[in-house]
């Protein structure tokens, strides 16, 4: 049985309607897509969160599989009143208006709320295993030690075929995307490396370079997979005025280019002049990496 719940935000002039119980009984009606909201989803890796799931227009009137997105900081993502500081990203509004301009950009989007530990979470754990003490300096200014190993194992092996299981998705790496802002971007990253049998996409925008450091220019020269079959997305904006932003940003680019990443094929990085580090701004410009990663070349 499917319970339809409809939450409406008359600042935005949208509704959504959220369902719970058996995806596959709901009936979409309009062209703005569907929702299904997980509750807390338990995990035995990582704290239970909340999970969204946005099935994009049409999906209910054919048997097409779909990429899947993998968003991180989901309560930013759809919905103003959850969103920090009150603005979403309005992504599935870029997604239906991708899929409107061209059917074969279709894709559903999950969106995985963060927790407490978002920084914990977030941070690529394999950045700490120089015997420096950087890890004694990221406890003492974060409260505890990065288990981004656990988050990446929660998506990889329970969210994703819960995901896979519940919906028809396309399960293969080419069409799996990750994707994060600020930390988010660094998680997406990692995710990509560590994951590439099952991640082959990844969109990081705004990514905190300097919250990394030069470490992980380091683990990139050994983690960054073939590009055969995969994207990847960077971008920033105001960011560049922020000490070593834009170096280390170019020591990635080529990083990636020596891989054999070839620029706008496996590979794209844009500026931004002037968008500060936000929701509204990854708002204004997520069609573009949206449009990159789900493109098919032809």
């Amino acid at each position: 049985m499917v319970t339809y719940i409809i939450l409406r935000f008359p600042t935005r002039k949208r509704h959504f309607l959220f369902l719970k119980g058996d995806p596959a009984a709901a009936k979409a009606t309009d062209g703005q897509g569907r929702f299904h909201r997980y509750g807390e989803l338990d995990s035995k890796f990582v704290a239970k969160r909340r999970v969204d799931v946005w099935l994009p227009p049409g999906y209910f009137d054919s048997d097409r599989r779909y990429p899947v997105i993998y968003a991180q900081d989901g309560q930013n993502l759809f919905d103003p009143s959850t969103a920090y500081i009150g603005v979403d990203w309005g992504i599935q509004e870029a997604a239906a208006r991708l899929l409107e301009e061209n059917t074969d950009m279709g894709a559903i989007v999950v969106g995985i709320w963060n927790t407490s530990d978002r920084i914990a979470e977030y941070m690529p754990q394999k950045l700490f295993t120089d015997g420096s003490n950087r890890l004694e300096r990221f406890v003492a200014r974060y409260g505890g030690a990065p288990v981004s190993d656990d988050y990446l194992r929660f998506m990889s092996h329970e969210l994703k075929p819960k995901v896979d299981s519940s919906f028809r998705t396309n399960p293969d790496p080419s069409s799996t995307v990750l994707l994060g802002s600020s930390m988010g971007g660094l998680i997406s990253l990692y995710g990509f490396c560590e994951y590439p049998a099952i991640f082959g996409k990844a969109i990081c925008m705004s990514t905190s370079w300097t919250v990394a450091g030069r470490p992980v220019v380091e683990y990139l020269k050994d983690a960054v997979p073939a590009p055969s079959g995969r994207r990847i997305y960077f971008d920033y904006g105001s960011e560049a005025q922020i000490g070593a932003y834009e170096k280390l940003q170019h020591e990635v680019d080529r990083v990636f280019y020596k891989k054999g990443y070839r620029r706008d094929i496996h590979f794209m990085v844009q500026r931004f002049p002037g968008d500060p580090h936000s929701e509204e701004a990854w708002r204004g410009r997520v069609e573009v990496p949206l449009r990159f990663v789900l493109d098919t070349p032809s």
